[in-house]
């Protein structure tokens, strides 16, 4: 009974806070279509989703990453004001480089990693080089690679 309770209030805070959250941020009206397509969106999964950026970005011909010299001042600013050295790097891509001779295992491997289904991870294998997970930490990445490697696949890290 508590515990019904419990869940009700857990809900009741939620509702509350998003509702906070929406009066923080100014509304955006869209068209029927543009609320289709944030619906598609919402359903694709993350390499669906990668792809998508790839494809919008060389149609129109613009980037979704931060301007390389907008970067470069960042980084000048950080330098320049601690007087520190460089940071080490934090996020690794993991790059599947040469599938090797276990295709199969590489493809299974892939499935429990990225936790794609088995067409899109054999897609993914197929295509190599292809990233497999990016944005990963030093950890993760060197797990990616250990397993992967394992199985007879060739990882880069970037």
């Amino acid at each position: 009974m508590a515990e019904a309770e419990n869940k009700t209030e857990q809900k009741e805070a939620q509702a509350t806070q998003q509702k906070e959250e929406k009066q923080d941020k100014p509304e955006i009206k869209l068209s029927e279509k543009a609320e289709e397509v944030v619906k598609t969106i919402e359903t694709m999964n993350v390499l669906e989703l990668s792809n998508l950026v790839k494809v919008l970005e060389d149609k129109f011909g613009v980037s979704a990453s931060m301007p390389v010299m907008a970067a470069g001042a960042f980084a000048g600013a950080g330098a320049a004001a601690g007087g520190a050295p460089e940071e080490e790097k934090t996020s690794f891509s993991v790059v599947l480089a040469n599938v090797g001779a276990n295709k199969i295992q590489v493809i299974k491997e892939i499935r429990t990693i990225t936790n794609l289904g088995l067409k899109e991870a054999k897609d993914l294998v197929d295509s190599a080089p292809k990233p497999i997970k990016e944005d990963a930490t030093k950890e993760e990445a060197e797990e990616i690679k250990k397993k992967l490697t394992a199985v007879g696949a060739t990882i880069e890290l970037k």
